[in-house]
């Protein structure tokens, strides 16, 4: 049954992408980022969906004259350099065979990313984008979250098979970092059902976080709800009351494993995976300073950590975005991966902080406030974690340059546009420039 739900969704999304190829690039995010096949049973777990959206949205690029240059800011020029860095260094690298998968893995992304800046330019187009990245998360973390509740969270909440974020540590990071997405869109939806459903999704992806039992994805979610608190523009006290009540409830819920587990933190010197983290790290920094291009995908040999780590027979991939980029590709590698968040960072700050917005241009400086949350998670929960390369904060750089260029090219003065009540509900109906 599930095989024939996703042929029935996914050929016809293929079909439309050559009419319309903004759609293909939807029907691409919720397959890299859901893997929603992975929970098949049949043929559809492996049959090559994501390959098929891709190429009818490349043909229907090809076809359409409703394109525009993707480089539209400068964490899109930042990006651009980061994928012929990352393209050298694996070149160049230790094993250019054996890390040909990992590399075509990542292109793949990073291509249909490029390929979202050329096709994307709409409010229409933005929030689409948005609630399909946001609610392919969403999905899971609701899944997942009431797995923890009905399970008493005993057990550990994991991600889709397969996929960048199959582990726990890493999907839990990845639903930490939708919960802010999901508040943007609780801001400019309409209908109350639609509100009610974002408010339990939030905290259902919240309770799936801690449900995984993930060290960083703890530290990640407090620092994402420091930024929240910050960021609220409802009253702070107000804000903090709500926030540690619901912190409150959810900690008091968790067994006592789970809190076992989370005070190892201030106790790293005697946890094995702490320790084999460090060790990995000092080889990331080591790498860093002998290899200017770095190693490729793969610094994880015998011969490496034998020359640089403290203990060579703890062999551990580097569980950081930061190390991960150094050690792959050396330090230039991580001052470019570093120029993308940066740069993405003050973009959203921009749009944050514009002082001339109409009602209708309002969501152009939530967008901007709540990616600078959720960005912020994603930064501090991915020093511990090897998720460099995941789709999620590209797209959501994707989001702010597109919403930067969308203010820079039809300004504030606008006028509204009838739409049907469905789109005004769910937050797609858009304004035009007033002529």
């Amino acid at each position: 049954m599930r095989d024939l739900l996703l042929t029935l969704i996914i050929i016809p999304g293929c079909l439309a992408a050559l009419w319309r190829p903004w759609i293909g690039v939807m029907l691409w995010t919720w397959l890299s980022i859901m893997n929603p096949h992975r929970y098949a049973y049949g043929f559809a777990v492996d049959a090559p969906w994501a390959a098929m959206a891709a190429g009818c949205t490349m043909l229907g690029l090809l076809m359409t004259r409703d394109r525009a240059s993707p480089f539209k800011g400068s964490p899109v020029v930042w990006f651009v350099v980061f994928i012929f860095w990352v393209t050298l260094s694996w070149l160049l690298g230790l094993d250019v065979s054996g890390d040909y998968g990992q590399w075509t893995k990542v292109m793949k992304i990073d291509i249909m990313l490029v390929i979202s800046l050329v096709l994307l330019h709409s409010r229409k187009h933005i929030f689409a984008f948005m609630w399909v990245t946001a609610g392919s998360l969403a999905l899971l973390g609701v899944k997942g979250g009431i797995f923890t509740l009905t399970g008493g969270g005993a057990q550990r909440v994991w991600g889709p098979p397969g996929s960048f974020i199959e582990d726990n540590n890493e999907f839990a990071l990845a639903l930490v970092t939708t919960i802010p997405l999901l508040r943007f869109l609780h801001l400019h939806v309409q209908h109350w059902f639609a509100r009610l459903a974002l408010v339990v999704s939030m905290l259902l992806c919240a309770i799936a976080a801690i449900g995984s039992h993930s060290r960083g994805a703890l530290l990640a979610i407090v620092a994402m709800a420091a930024a929240f608190w910050w960021r609220s523009k409802e009253s702070r006290l107000k804000m903090g009351v709500v926030l540690a009540g619901l912190s409150f409830g959810m900690l008091a819920f968790m067994p006592a494993e789970w809190t076992a587990r989370m005070e190892s933190i201030s106790d790293y010197e005697k946890d094995g995976s702490a320790l084999g983290r460090l060790n990995a790290w000092i080889v990331a920094w080591n790498i860093g300073l002998r290899y200017p291009l770095g190693v490729g995908f793969n610094p994880r040999r015998p011969e490496i950590f034998l020359q640089f780590a403290p203990d060579p027979n703890s062999m551990a991939a580097a569980h950081s975005i930061y190390f991960q980029a150094m050690g792959n590709h050396g330090m230039i590698g991580l001052a470019i991966f570093l120029a993308i968040w940066i740069t993405t960072w003050y973009s959203a700050g921009w749009l944050r902080t514009q002082s001339n917005l109409t009602p209708e241009t309002q969501w152009t400086a939530d967008l901007g406030a709540m990616c600078q949350v959720s960005l912020f998670g994603f930064l501090v929960g991915g020093a511990f974690l090897s998720l460099a390369y995941f789709d999620l904060p590209y797209n959501i750089m994707v989001m702010v340059v597109l919403t930067r260029a969308w203010v820079a090219k039809y300004g504030m003065a606008t006028e509204a546009v009838e739409h049907p009540r469905w789109m005004t509900a769910l937050g797609l109906a858009w304004s035009r420039k007033a002529t």
